[in-house]
């Protein structure tokens, strides 16, 4: 194995000699041979000029100074030149910014410099790589022009992208709008806080920019930050350095104009408001025929809800829904208590409903008054008839509980959304506070006349 290796070797050192042999040292050899046999034919003087203290001095100094030239001129180059990107520098933009609006200018551009590795090394760490875009002496109009860029090494050359570009520039005139305001990371708020009010200390602000800009603005906003604002506890609070934007008609943000001021404060008063709220059961699908429930309790029959006040205040109940399709025995069910809209925080989230069924029976209930809802303010309503004013009503469910109906618990209604002068037919709603009981009309409609208020 040892063997094979430095045959390999030998065999690479040798195709090396070769390569200097023949394309160094045969070459030198004949110069030196053809200048010996120069000097020879002239006698030696070749010889007595070369003896001379300080002719290889001025020779070297010579040949020095050509490789110098050569070199610095780029006539010959020693080494490769190389390109490096700088992406995304800033532009510097100068013009008047208190009587001109400029659009169309690139918040950066890309740099690619050109040189020796040496050079583009030093151009990193020296040059300032600022790009300028100097519009002091225009006024308004569309006009083409070119990035500056300030280098600080000449032997970098330099490409910008983009070189040039195209600026519209208008004259800056101003208007007043009015400020509001958006809450943001409200989900990151603890659930048991809410906002109750927010006052910034300002409700105008001046909003400047070129007249087509301000055409498109539609409001502005202050963004409240509640993450940042790291409200922890009930209280008034105070926040500074709030951001405000422009928005137009679809709710895009206005990047081409300026706020006067560019931020607000706000006080804040977070709240922990909460009421306490009753389960309400709810089913779902049928029994199976012949059997009706007789009781139903639930684990958890109140809940303290919290959230903000104009929310919770509407809120009545909170809902437990329960599944008692084909239902035909005794069942606990663990379900989870439904989350209304609004609401931040719930202290119980599930509960355990125990039902029990019995045989189903039925009950008449007559003289039921029949109520109209959602009639127009402009309109009132009258029955047909004394059989449309009253209706009977069976009741379905266990006896036990239906000799404990009361006939006030009973409703029937007939929804008027809609409706204007004259005679509608019109379905009745049957609705009653007790999951343990299934009503039905003996007649479904009813007849009213609908007419104008005089």
């Amino acid at each position: 194995m040892m063997n094979k290796i430095f045959k390999i070797l030998g065999s690479f050192f040798k195709f090396i000699y070769n390569i200097i042999d023949k394309y160094i040292i045969i070459p030198i050899s004949r110069i030196i041979y053809r200048i010996s046999e120069l000097s020879k034919n002239n006698g030696g003087r070749f010889e007595r000029i070369l003896n001379r203290p300080n002719i290889l001095i001025y020779i070297s100094l010579f040949c020095a100074i050509i490789m110098f030239l050569l070199i610095d001129t780029k006539a010959i180059s020693l080494v490769t030149e190389e390109a490096e990107v700088l992406t995304a520098q800033p532009v510097k933009l100068i013009y008047n910014e208190e009587a001109y609006v400029v659009e169309g200018v690139p918040e950066t551009v890309d740099i690619t410099l050109i040189g020796r590795k040496s050079d583009l090394y030093l151009a990193k760490q020296l040059g300032e790589h600022e790009v300028i875009l100097d519009l002091s002496g225009y006024t308004t109009g569309q006009y083409k022009v070119k990035f500056k860029y300030n280098h600080s090494i000449g032997t970098v050359n330099y490409k910008l992208d983009p070189s040039s570009i195209t600026v519209k520039i208008s004259e800056k005139i101003s208007t007043v709008k009015s400020l509001s305001y958006d809450l943001l990371y409200q989900d990151k708020l603890d659930n048991k806080l809410s906002i109750k009010d927010v006052k910034l200390d300002r409700n105008e602000v001046i909003v400047k920019g070129s007249a087509e800009a301000l055409e498109a603005v539609s409001s502005v906003k202050a963004l409240i930050d509640l993450k940042a604002a790291n409200l922890t506890e009930k209280g008034t609070f105070t926040v500074d350095s709030i951001i405000l934007v422009a928005y137009d008609n679809n709710g895009a943000k206005i990047e081409n104009v300026e706020i006067v001021p560019a931020k607000v404060s706000a006080s804040i008063v977070v709240d922990s408001y909460y009421v306490e709220l009753p389960v309400k059961l709810v089913t779902e699908g049928t029994l199976t025929v012949g059997y009706a429930i007789s009781n139903v309790t639930s684990s958890v029959n109140k809940v303290k809800v919290y959230g903000e006040q104009s929310i919770i205040d509407e809120l009545k109940y909170i809902e437990a829904g329960i599944n008692i399709d084909g239902l035909s025995t005794a069942k606990t069910f663990n379900v989870s208590l439904t989350k209304p809209a609004g609401v931040r925080f719930m202290t119980e989230t599930t509960t355990s409903v125990d039902v029990t069924l019995q045989s189903e029976v039925s009950k008449e209930f007559a003289n039921i008054q029949v109520e109209s809802i959602n009639l127009g303010s402009s309109y009132s309503v009258g029955a047909v008839s004394e059989a449309d004013r009253v209706i009977t009503v069976i009741a379905k469910g266990v006896q036990s509980v239906l000799d404990n109906i009361e006939l006030t618990s009973i409703k029937a209604q007939i929804d008027l959304s809609g409706y204007g002068p004259g005679t509608h037919e019109v379905p009745i709603i049957l609705s009653i506070d007790d999951i343990r009981v299934n009503l039905i009309p003996k007649v479904t409609t009813i007849k009213v006349k609908v007419v104008e208020k005089g």
